[in-house]
Order: C-alpha cells, then structure tokens, then sequence
C-alpha cells in the first residue's frame, strides 16, 4: 500500500478506536461542565474534539478526565 494510504488509514483507524472508547462515557471537562461524551469530531486545526450531551460548543479532547465510579 502506499505510504499516503497507510498514514490514511491508521489515521481513521485510530479516530474510529477514539470513537469506541469515548462515545458514552461520563466526563468532566477542566472547566467543571460533566456530562457523557455524544459525538467526537477530528478538526483539521484543532484535532480531536468532543461534544458532551447538554452543553453547546466542542471541546479538544486534552481537556477532559474521565469520571470515576463510586
């Protein structure tokens, strides 16, 4: 495969795995906001962001921690 393709295709790959181990699960943001993670998106200038249920707007994902069970 050439290398274009490759780069391409680990590329989605791990944005599909990103997808897998975000979509679902409860978060909190640095800023305080929680909620659980609805959609993640790859922008080209900012890179991997997310959307939580209940709050406008999209955050990068360096600004999360997952939530710990009780």
């Amino acid at each position: 495969m050439p290398t274009v393709k490759l780069r391409a295709a680990t590329i989605l790959g791990e944005y599909e795995q990103a997808q897998t181990e975000l979509v679902g699960k409860a978060v909190i943001l640095s800023d305080g906001k929680a909620g659980t993670v609805e959609s993640v998106w790859l922008d080209e200038m900012h890179g991997l962001r997310i959307f939580i249920r209940g709050h406008d707007g999209k955050w990068p994902i360096c600004t999360i921690k997952f939530m710990q069970p009780d």
